[in-house]
């Protein structure tokens, strides 16, 4: 039926945010290691930002999914 909610995989989706909360927090300890060697690899410091903060628009939306603002 139009305009019906498809059923949510609450499980799923708190899975996939846990993995995803446990990868933000693993990209953050990188980033910070990297950091921390002489001469740091800028270009990689960058793309592992990239991935952190992807991951972290992905968090938002599955917390989204979770809790959806219901305005009527």
């Amino acid at each position: 039926m139009k305009g019906t909610p498809e059923p949510v995989d609450e499980s799923a989706i708190r899975r996939r945010l846990a993995a995803a909360q446990l990868d933000h927090g693993d990209l953050e300890t990188a980033i910070q290691a990297i950091s921390l060697t002489p001469g740091p690899d800028l270009m990689v410091i960058g793309r592992l930002k990239r991935k952190k903060l992807a991951l972290k628009d992905e968090i938002q939306w599955l917390k989204d999914q979770l809790n959806p603002d219901l305005i009527a």
